[in-house]
């Protein structure tokens, strides 16, 4: 075998390489990943129930439900357009109510109930996730400086 024959096959097994640890790393990347969907966008795609993904919008009025065991709560999400059911077995954050927005990560079901395996709510008066406010600036439901119900949301204090 030639000098420039050992040379090209090094550089083949060094790509090869690369490649296959490239492959590896975006697999890895993608088991990872996971999606942010308003209700809208999730009723226009096929969306499989093994995904892992999350929901975002406002927790719609008169739509929380405790349980009979006491754990678990079922209530809807929605973006103005499109709502959905979420359940969820656990403790709710102590911010977490209706009108607010909300973050749910977790499954679609078959039946088309979104089983959250965790729920995040907003931290203060003005902070909405941004893919949340992102999702209601599209829907028409919120304006800048306004709350998720539409009416001004008090501006804390500067010291």
């Amino acid at each position: 075998m030639t000098r420039k024959r050992r040379r090209l096959l090094a550089l083949g097994v060094g790509l090869s390489l690369l490649g296959a640890a490239t492959a590896m790393v975006l697999v890895a990347f993608n088991d990872n990943l996971v999606f942010f969907y308003s209700p809208s966008d999730l009723a226009a795609k096929a969306i499989g129930p093994e995904r892992r993904i999350r929901i975002g919008g406002l927790v719609e009025q008169q739509s929380l439900e405790r349980h009979a065991d006491g754990r678990g709560v079922g209530f809807r999400v929605t973006d103005g357009k499109t709502d959905i059911s979420v359940v969820y077995v656990g403790l709710l954050p102590d911010l977490f109510r209706e009108g607010q927005g909300v973050v749910a990560e977790g499954r679609l079901r078959p039946d088309g109930v979104f089983a959250a395996t965790s729920v995040l709510a907003k931290h203060d008066e003005k902070y909405m996730p941004p893919e949340v406010a992102d999702a209601l600036k599209k829907a028409g439901r919120w304006q800048e400086g306004a709350g998720p119900d539409g009416k001004t949301a008090p501006v804390p204090a500067l010291k």
